[in-house]
């Protein structure tokens, strides 16, 4: 049904409008010429929030001190890194590391129960699937596009599977590696 026509006054207030308004008039001349108003933009797409900043541990020397201050008893570590060894043989520099070898080993087999981060075999073709835990396994050479990705393991990795370090007593200074030694 048509709709009755505006009266004298709405229509030179309509005139006044398309005069003052460039925007209107275009619109009202693409009316007169049949020519069907655009579609209106759709809304912008929802904007995903972004991911939350992850949250930083305050991680305490304390484990890492004690586990340094055991190498230095059973291995002499700290003594073995801080000495300047380039004035020595290699034969002696080998005995040395030797010692150090089987103290830290002894270390690691008394506090930790080791197992490879991954199962399969040095020089393995592996397939890593989307989602692979990145942290258990970093990508080396060349690294492009989206897993899938295949390649060689050449190393398997190690993970701790159970840590068995000694509790200390209150009050115990762990920054103390090694206490120093004076004999009388």
């Amino acid at each position: 049904m048509p709709s009755q026509s505006p009266s004298f006054f709405t229509r030179l207030a309509l005139a006044f409008a398309v005069l003052g308004n460039g925007k209107l008039a275009a619109q009202l001349q693409d009316v007169r010429d049949g020519v069907l108003p655009a579609a209106p933009p759709p809304p912008p797409a929802p904007v995903a929030p972004p991911a939350p900043a992850p949250v930083l541990k305050v991680a305490t020397p304390d484990a890492a001190l004690q586990l340094l201050a055991l190498l230095q008893r059973e291995a002499r570590f700290v003594d073995f890194l801080q000495e300047d060894v380039a004035g020595y043989p290699d034969a002696d520099i080998g005995g040395a590391a030797r010692l150090v070898h089987a103290g830290c080993r002894k270390v690691l087999d008394a506090h930790f129960t080791l197992a490879p981060a991954r199962p399969e075999a040095e020089g393995s073709r592996i397939v890593l699937e989307a989602g692979f835990d990145a942290a258990s396994v970093r990508l080396t050479g060349n690294v492009v596009g989206q897993a899938p990705f295949r390649g060689t393991l050449r190393h398997p990795g190690w993970k701790a599977t159970d840590v068995r370090l000694p509790r200390t007593t209150e009050g115990h200074d762990p920054r103390i590696l090694a206490a120093a030694e004076v004999e009388l």
